[in-house]
């Protein structure tokens, strides 16, 4: 039974040039909290750093790359600190050991020639060979192993996300604005939708002060004879596209609605939408960049471009 304070720990380690880079950066876009090549006599005292008040990051599960370049490095010192942090602390604590055939080892290190570290002066395979007789105690003593031989980073990378990605902390962060394109596009929109085939609130004279957020402003939106069927087609294409894009292991997804002017169609469509998406369990933040810009004929009267998404 895991302790009160205790933590969920993972040690990553295995052959240098089998993934564990690869391994720790997709582990961090997970979420978790990632310390590479900490020296060992350091680990207690970050164990013990006090958490912030609201107790939210000790939560995160924390991943510790470790290996022959790590300082203090002895594979049979580690596994006795791992039973002692295990019976001390009641840390649960598991090993993913990142295992490769010596031959493809060789050849990533000729392909990017780079030394092997403990072989700065002789060939790569006299240093495979000596860290591979180091790390054995390792290798025995780890209850998870990946053997990256024929798997390429992105392979790896999704073989991580997979098996380590954790409820509430894997998906990305999930951004809807509004926006007018007489005023630019926005730079970070991952999809951009145009929504300037409704019809325009701003030509009704009782409608142009008041915003897509009023009422009367988005019941004349949604009185469009093709709103209802398009809103369905822009939802159904989202809901689809955002598991996709966590797969990926994307960390963050905007998703843009752009009018004229950024005041009344996008705007209604926004909330709208960061409304859907809250009733499919999803978290996302509201931006409505070009709301509180002033309203002018002349912007809108600019003829609709086609915009290629």
């Amino acid at each position: 039974m895991t302790r009160p304070g205790s933590k969920d720990i993972l040690l990553v380690t295995g052959m240098s040039g089998a993934g564990k880079s690869t391994t720790l950066k997709t582990l961090e876009d997970l979420g978790w909290e990632v310390v590479d090549n900490l020296p060992l006599l350091l680990l207690d005292r970050l164990l013990a750093t006090a958490q912030p008040p609201s107790g939210g990051d000790n939560a995160r599960p924390l991943a510790l790359g470790i290996g022959a370049q790590t300082r203090d490095f002895d594979p049979d010192t580690i596994v006795k600190r791992i039973k002692t942090l295990r019976a001390d602390h009641g840390h649960e604590i598991g090993t993913l050991f990142l295992d490769c055939s010596g031959a493809e080892l060789e050849r990533r290190y000729s392909e990017t020639r780079r030394r092997h570290p403990l072989a700065l002066d002789r060939p790569a395979s006299d240093g495979i060979a000596r860290e591979r007789e180091l790390l054995a105690p390792l290798r025995r003593w780890a209850n998870r192993l990946i053997d990256t031989t024929s798997l390429s980073s992105n392979e790896l990378a999704q073989k991580i996300r997979s098996t380590f990605a954790r409820e509430g902390l894997s998906g990305p962060t999930l951004s809807v604005m509004s926006f007018g394109f007489a005023r630019g596009l926005p730079r970070d929109a991952d999809l951009v939708l145009d929504v300037r085939f409704l019809r325009n609130p701003h030509w009704d004279d009782a409608l142009r002060p008041g915003t897509g957020l009023d009422a009367d402003v988005s019941a004349y939106i949604i009185a469009d004879p093709a709103y209802a069927e398009a809103m369905a087609a822009i939802d159904a294409m989202i809901l689809l596209l955002l598991p996709r894009y966590r797969a990926e292991g994307k960390s963050y997804v905007t998703i843009a609605f752009g009018c004229t002017g950024g005041r009344h169609r996008s705007v209604h469509v926004a909330d709208r939408m960061a409304k859907r998406l809250r009733d499919a369990g999803f978290s996302p933040t509201v931006t409505h960049r070009d709301l509180g810009a002033a309203s002018q004929d002349s912007l809108e009267a600019i003829p609709v471009t086609p915009i290629i998404v």
